[in-house]
């Protein structure tokens, strides 16, 4: 057999025969890397340590210390340890399929009975017992017959049904861990005693149709969590505990900002509270556009189906859309309309209206334009998955030379935008031309070099995606981070030379003919309704002070000082804060920690010493101690701190 040569990270060159193993190539360098290797990289491909290499290739081998495939190799070990302890445990359960996923894996099982808490504590103590046997992980290649026929004679129609899904009729990977064995294409640790026994915790399970089909069996889906280590498992299981007590839904609740019910699923009902959150950041974006030279419109919620079919969403997005049928006066037929659920093709159509000069672009047309679309119902999630919702959205209608300019200016509003509402710094990803696309690649090559040369001109950082663009155009995607870590994409950025085609929207250049516009899709919030949860969880519900709904309450500690409060609270609603009077024949200290649990910023308390010092104690949320301070000077105070960022 002809001989490989392997080329070692160092640039170094090792010769073998053809079909050594990774492990062997290991063992060859030292004893020592041999008994801590998990894996290779194989010409950038991770590779089992018991496959063959039949080629020349670089190599690099891999330890418990390599984070990446360590982290891979844990959990994808743990899906089928898992379901080797579920089969130890109850026999008769099917076996299915078992991915790794974000900070985990998780293994679908169809089983009569519904696991419970207690099982998944029987579950997690026979999965411990699994690895400390350090049973060895082996793999061979058997043929389709032969993997098939093993599956029946076990009773496991799931493998049957995968093995007869996959395409062609290559050989098949099986892998065994100990005694109990699974269809799969690796790669795998090379005993059950190398992953982690107190770095894993099985989480919760759910219900999972069989291959995503609602028609098929509905399965029980358990999900586990995994680290390389017992403090990162802890790390990650306290910042869970954190996002729980930041959940917005939780905190809708407490702070009586809105709420869902089955009426109208996924449509919001907001609160007096929650309404002024709302309006505040509305109030606030529409200033920000004003400043940037966009013109507000609003166009119709209900749309005839014409209008969709010309701009391709009735073929590409039917689906997601709400249809009405509506008997109109005198018609031979119904006529078919949808509810909008985005408002690009209506943007187009109030551009198209009158003649458009090239001295009109960039034309920037902005609207906070409530859509409508139908999401699965186990994909709602309070305000951050919904099916109402209202976009700050806008269009700029530009040419080609103008992109550039346009997309700096966007990132200069954005970087303005994430700042006042407490998102110092964001990621920017650039998305590149898909396979399938329209326009010429002279035009694709001018948008992306447009938006790369814009983000170049704020910033150095960014991340390409390539071959994520839109069908039709490039488009940048605005990513923040929270104050526990967690990424939210919210603005973006694209660049459309589709829809101007369809929609026949054009201008008079300089050379007195026709040309297409660019339509520029943009938006910095995405949604009002999600980016409010996102801001909710980024303060757990301590909104800053000139969005938060209730500003200040001035409690009375004493009936004696009621007319007193009545006063402060004239004051600062005077100076411009919202501000309310808490009357009620309570002690103070309740007072205090039922408007502390509502997040209310500040609370004036007032009794006799108040009244005759016209002064109010202050306490402010999240500060044990308070103050005191004079009338006069708290609403100047107050209402300096009330002012949105931009009005400073």
């Amino acid at each position: 057999m002809a001989d490989v040569t392997l080329t070692l990270p160092d640039g170094s060159n090792r010769v073998f025969p053809a079909g050594v193993t990774a492990a062997a190539v290991a063992e060859d360098i030292s004893k020592s890397l041999s008994k801590k290797a998990i894996s290779a990289t194989v010409n950038g491909a991770h590779w089992d340590l018991q496959w063959p290499i039949t080629a020349d290739a670089e190599i690099a081998i891999h330890t418990l210390k390599d984070d990446v495939q360590a982290l891979e190799l844990i959990r994808h070990d743990l899906a089928h340890i898992m379901a080797r302890a579920v089969q130890d445990i109850w026999p008769d359960v099917k076996v299915t399929i078992g991915p790794v996923i974000k900070n985990g894996w998780y293994y679908d099982f169809d089983r009569a009975d519904p696991f419970s808490p207690e099982d998944l504590g029987l579950i997690e103590k026979k999965m411990k017992e699994i690895i400390a046997a350090r049973d060895p992980v082996r793999t061979e290649v058997w043929d389709r017959p032969r993997a098939i026929a093993h599956y029946k004679a076990l009773g496991e129609p799931y493998k049957v049904e995968l093995i007869d899904s996959i395409p062609g009729d290559e050989p098949l990977r099986m892998y065994w861990h100990g005694d109990w064995q699974d269809l799969c294409r690796g790669p795998h640790l090379q005993h059950t005693g190398q992953v982690p026994a107190d770095a894993f915790k099985l989480m919760s399970v759910a219900g999972a149709y069989w291959r995503g089909d609602s028609t098929r069996p509905m399965l029980q889906r358990i999900y586990g969590v995994a680290f390389q280590n017992r403090d990162e498992l802890k790390k990650y299981l306290n910042f869970l505990e954190e996002a729980e007590k930041r959940d917005h839904r939780r905190l809708g609740r407490e702070m009586d900002l809105f709420h869902f019910q089955d009426e109208a699923p996924g449509m919001v009902f907001w609160h007096p509270d929650g309404w002024t959150i709302y309006r505040e950041l509305e109030d606030y974006m529409r200033r920000q556009l004003t400043r940037d030279g966009y013109r507000e419109i609003r166009t119709p919620q209900v749309v005839d189906r014409k209008l969709w079919e010309a701009s391709g969403h009735w073929d590409k997005y039917r689906e997601n859309m709400y249809i009405t049928e509506i008997d109109e006066e005198h018609a031979n037929e119904k006529r078919v309309n949808a509810l909008k659920p985005m408002n690009c093709p209506c943007h187009v159509q109030v551009f198209n209206q009158g003649i458009k000069s090239y001295r009109d672009l960039p034309l920037r047309l902005a609207e906070f334009g409530s859509c409508h679309r139908y999401e699965a119902h186990g994909a709602l999630h309070g305000l951050m998955r919904v099916r109402n919702f209202t976009q700050d959205d806008a269009h700029i209608f530009c040419t080609e030379d103008q992109i550039e300019a346009e997309c700096a200016k966007f990132i200069d509003l954005l970087s303005r935008v994430y700042t006042d509402t407490g998102f110092g710094s964001f990621d920017i990803k650039l998305s590149t031309r898909p396979e399938v696309r329209v326009g010429s690649d002279e035009v694709w090559d001018k948008a992306e070099q447009a938006l790369e040369k814009a983000i170049l001109s704020i910033r150095n950082d960014y991340e390409v995606d390539p071959g994520e663009g839109a069908f039709y155009g490039p488009k940048l995607d605005f990513k923040l981070t929270d104050a526990i870590g967690r990424e939210w994409q919210c603005g973006t950025f694209q660049a459309d030379f589709n829809l101007p085609e369809r929609l026949n929207a054009n201008y008079i250049g300089t050379d007195g003919e026709k040309h297409r516009p660019v339509m520029l899709h943009r938006a910095v919030l995405g949604s009002f309704e999600r980016f409010i949860g996102i801001l909710i969880e980024n303060y757990a519900g301590r909104m800053p002070f000139w969005i938060a709904p209730r500003q200040v309450v001035v409690a009375s500690i004493t009936s004696e000082a009621d007319n007193y409060v009545r006063e402060v609270v004239n004051a600062l609603q005077g100076a411009g804060l919202r501000a309310e009077a808490d009357l009620r024949n309570e002690k103070i200290n309740f007072k205090v920690r039922e408007h502390s649990v509502a997040k209310v910023p500040v609370i004036l308390a007032c009794g006799a010493r108040e009244v005759d010092t016209r002064s109010v104690t202050v306490r402010r949320l999240g500060e044990k101690a308070t103050s005191t301070e004079t009338l006069d000077a708290i609403v100047n105070e107050l209402g300096i701190a009330a002012r949105a960022p931009d009005l400073v």
